[in-house]
């Protein structure tokens, strides 16, 4: 296998109704990425695309309607979608497309247009659910995870005024981030009265729908030293699907994260991530799935609520998570969120990510999640 690079990156603004199409916003974000890589498209020998169910847009095969946005005519175009892990799966996927050695240089974009189901994407998400057992209940994401937070909170003893500082750290953040939707200081009293949706998810625990574009630019080892003199090396990729039914696991630890993460650490030489990662970017579209996700990164269950009350995940901590905002701080749209922690991972350590720079950091995780809440995909970079 290829050491893969990733040589330069772009994102549009994640907004909750962007005044732009897909298509737009998908030539944004790869505009501003070539420009970063001093490339143009002609230098693109293949794309690796990922969105979320078609049904947002309206229409079917949505991919291909924004073919012409990154002038992938007449080029090998894929498309991943693994719910919210198709962020850093749509990296994964890229890796193996340079790694093989079936190309030297391959674009990665990742967009969602969640504004289009006026007024809320929710309603769409009830048509996941498996049709026999689930669906005749009537859930929606909130419940469910409500169910998941419940026993989390409930294995670890923890208490939500805990869990509540994941808000305030991560939007706290995202003031530093130029393209975040919901920057802002606010308090733990503030998450605990905002209001409750299904008990313990208050609003402030969640992460907004959101608009929004990022691309990335994977290149091999030898066109990547031909492009920049910071290249961050995509040293470790993992993944994992687990069952379908989340009525039948133990929600208090994910396992599919833990098992990808195995992966990821074993093809980039990694035995004990606390020691060895400087940057965590978990997938955090809910306050605690922050820290049930650091948790089996780290592959210690409970571990990371304790270095939250500590203060060692803040961004001048011993364990800096979610520096770029997250996506409770950034924005949530859908696929794009996952490929925004992976770039957030290329700036920070190409000591390019401005006010929210953490200090020697050379080595990072980040992790997306996706579907009825059993995908795991995890990518580990280096500089």
């Amino acid at each position: 296998m290829r050491r893969v690079a990733i040589v330069g990156a772009g994102m549009t603004c994640f907004r909750s109704m962007l005044p732009m199409t897909p298509q737009e916003m998908v030539f944004e974000a790869v505009r501003k990425c070539l420009d970063d890589a001093g490339l143009s498209h002609k230098d693109v020998q293949a794309i690796v695309t990922g969105s979320a169910p078609d049904a947002f847009d309206g229409y079917h095969h949505k991919g291909s309607v924004v073919v012409e946005s990154f002038s992938g005519v007449g080029k090998p175009v894929s498309r991943v979608y693994v719910g919210g892990g198709t962020g850093v799966g749509v990296a994964v996927a890229g890796w193996w497309h340079v790694a093989s050695g079936a190309f030297d240089r391959v674009l990665l974009v990742a967009w969602e247009k969640m504004s289009h189901p006026y007024p809320h994407a929710q309603p769409l998400f009830k048509t996941i659910f498996e049709p026999l057992l689930e669906q005749p209940l009537g859930p929606n994401l909130i419940w469910i995870f409500a169910l998941e937070m419940r026993r989390y909170m409930e294995a670890h003893k923890l208490k939500k005024e805990l869990i509540a500082e994941v808000a305030v750290k991560n939007k706290g953040n995202a003031l530093d981030h130029p393209y975040a939707q919901l920057g802002a200081r606010i308090t733990v009293e503030d998450v605990l009265k905002s209001p409750v949706l299904v008990w313990p998810v208050n609003r402030l625990d969640i992460s907004p729908t959101s608009d929004g574009a990022v691309a990335l630019m994977l290149a091999s080892e030898e066109e990547a030293k031909k492009i920049t003199d910071t290249p961050v090396w995509l040293d470790g990729v993992g993944a994992c699907l687990d069952s379908q039914y989340w009525t039948n696991r133990d929600l208090a630890y994910p396992y599919y994260v833990y098992l990808a993460a195995q992966q990821a650490y074993k093809m980039a030489g990694i035995t004990n991530p606390l020691k060895e990662i400087d940057i965590f970017e978990p997938y955090d579209p809910f306050t605690y799935k922050e820290l049930h996700h650091l948790d089996a990164l780290l592959g210690k269950p409970g571990l990371a609520p304790r270095l939250l009350a500590e203060g060692q995940l803040a961004r001048d901590g011993d364990h800096p998570t979610c520096p770029s905002g997250g996506l409770l701080g950034v924005g949530n749209p859908i696929a794009a969120a996952g490929l925004m922690k992976v770039a957030e991972l290329y700036w920070q350590l190409s000591g390019r990510a401005g006010r929210r720079q953490v200090p020697n950091a050379y080595v990072g995780v980040a992790q997306a999640w996706g579907d009825l809440m059993q995908v795991g995909q995890v990518v580990v970079c280096r500089s």
